[in-house]
């Protein structure tokens, strides 16, 4: 809870909400008026919002080769059906400046470094490849929309040409046609700003190159694929922090450039933390409102800069702490509330989705989608192995789709709540409120004490609504340290097939008498 309680009335004001506080029988209430009315505020809310980037690797393993794994196909579907869209794939990162083209190679053969407590489940250092690669992205839903990379990092212009030509004929097959599985972008490069910290490029390699470098591997990449505008086109940027920016390389001209001008969408990747080395991560500290903010706002003129140029600007790659999560903090319930405000706040302020990286045996995972004979926190031997499941942070992608709906127009707007650690949305749907999602970010955990302690929110509207009724459904969680038995609206999703299992549980929440909302929980309402 707050440490600061009044017992007096304090009014506070904003573009999207007026708030009252007060106690009630020691429990914080909060009066929240929602507008009705999309304000002027409010951006588009994609209904992508929650995609998905996955290490190269192994991504036979996500979709399978002589059929499709049917837990990752129903994990996505799941996702899909509630935003009538598929959730978009980005194939990549690490592995794909690391990654060859062979003309004798079927599908992949793989390098892999020793595992150990740190690292459980290291990426390849080598992937070879072949046609049969590409082309099962036809396991995946119809109607996938996916983005591939290619290797930026082995300075080779060959190579990576026929990488691209490859994933070209990969989606002009009959499977992959009849799948309805579509190529949206080609990326150039992982995280190219850390190639002169990683041996890829000297250690005096400078932005000026870069864009040099780029061009030089992009345009025969372009030509190659027959890129266009309005059909295939280039994911830009894709830096890992801020040591090459999108400003930089727009006023070293990389837009005007040849394949410059094939850029529809500015990829940045975005963690909290990182575990490489281990470390000691308090969970309280990324269930944090203030941080969830502080991580996001410093991309605020990255997103303006891009989208004064009409380009879109995305996540490509995030997640919360990483090379691949840290235990105890990315694998638990606590981490799913943190995801759900993380993506909205993103959405909140321009930016467009969010991929959320996915590896096998990654520990932020939304699923694991294999069975896996070492422990995912500390590589100890699992004996038998763990079947595929779905992961506490699912839930957010569950709730936050939900959230969303299936116009494919909402809007979203934050809406502010003075408590320092809860945090409120709004969708809209044409000119009329249609959701609103709260989320409890006081950590209760196995080790806490005493009463667990709640929020009251009192809903009310901007103007006069005449509802007096809303339908709530909450995701449940018992304590933040979880990493299992979440269930959202009734339902559990840690089922063998990742088919749900249990009815939807909708409660009816009187709006005059408001709803409590407990620490480490969050509700969505429908109006």
């Amino acid at each position: 809870m707050p440490a600061r309680f009044i017992s007096s009335m304090m009014y506070l004001h904003s573009a999207t909400s007026a708030l009252l506080l007060t106690l009630v029988a020691g429990i914080l209430a909060v009066n929240v008026s929602l507008p009705l009315t999309p304000p002027d505020t409010s951006q588009p809310l994609s209904s992508t919002l929650i995609s998905f980037s996955i290490e190269q690797d192994r991504w036979p393993d996500w979709v399978g080769v002589d059929s499709r794994n049917e837990f990752t196909f129903n994990a996505l579907s799941n996702l899909g059906a509630l935003t009538g869209t598929p959730t978009k794939i980005r194939v990549g990162a690490n592995s794909e400046d690391h990654t060859t083209w062979s003309p004798t190679i079927t599908i992949n053969s793989d390098s892999f470094p020793p595992p150990n407590s740190i690292t459980p489940y290291p990426e390849a250092t080598r992937i070879v490849v072949g046609d049969g690669y590409y082309q099962l992205s036809k396991f995946l839903p119809q109607g996938t929309v996916m983005t591939w990379g290619v290797n930026l990092g082995a300075d080779n212009v060959t190579n990576a040409v026929n990488m691209a030509k490859s994933i070209i004929k990969a989606f002009g097959t009959s499977a992959v046609q009849q799948a309805n599985v579509k190529l949206d972008m080609i990326e150039v490069g992982n995280e190219a700003d850390l190639f002169k910290n990683n041996g890829l490029r000297p250690s005096n390699w400078t932005v000026q190159q870069y864009v040099a470098d780029w061009e030089s591997i992009a345009g025969p990449v372009a030509d190659a694929a027959g890129l266009k505008k309005g059909g295939v086109t280039f994911q830009g940027a894709a830096f890992a922090g801020q040591g090459f920016t999108p400003s930089q390389i727009f006023n070293l001209g990389i837009l005007d450039s040849t394949p410059g001008k094939l850029i529809s969408t500015i990829s940045q990747h975005r963690y909290s933390a990182a575990f490489c080395s281990g470390g000691d991560f308090a969970l309280s500290s990324f269930m944090s409102k203030a941080a969830v903010r502080g991580n996001l706002t410093l991309w605020k003129p990255d997103i303006a800069a891009s989208q004064q140029r009409s380009l879109r600007y995305i996540l490509g790659e995030t997640g919360s702490i990483a090379c691949h999560g840290a235990p105890g903090v990315s694998n638990t319930a606590g981490a799913a509330l943190w995801v759900t405000d993380y993506a909205l706040q993103a959405a909140s302020i321009g930016i467009e989705e969010t991929f959320f990286h996915e590896g096998i045996g990654f520990k932020y995972n939304f699923f694991q989608p294999i069975s896996l004979n070492r422990s995912i926190l500390d590589g100890s031997p699992q004996n038998p192995p763990q079947p595929p499941h779905v992961m506490p942070s699912y839930y957010a992608g569950i709730l936050i789709n939900s959230f969303i709906g299936k116009s494919g127009s909402a809007k979203i707007v934050e809406l502010s709540v003075s408590d320092s650690n809860v945090s409120g949305y709004a969708a809209f749907e044409g000119d009329s409120l249609k959701r609103a999602v709260f989320i409890n970010l006081h950590a209760w955990l196995l080790s806490s004490t005493g009463s667990r302690p709640s929020v009251h929110i009192d809903p009310s509207f901007s103007s006069g609504s005449g509802k007096t009724t809303v339908k709530a459904r909450r995701l449940v969680i018992q304590h933040a340290d979880d990493t299992a038995g979440l269930s959202f609206g009734g339902q559990s999703f840690e089922t063998s097939d990742a088919h749900p299992a249990g009815s939807v549980t909708e409660e009816t929440i009187q709006l005059n008498e408001g709803f409590d909302l407990r620490s480490t929980e969050a509700i969505l309402l429908s109006f």
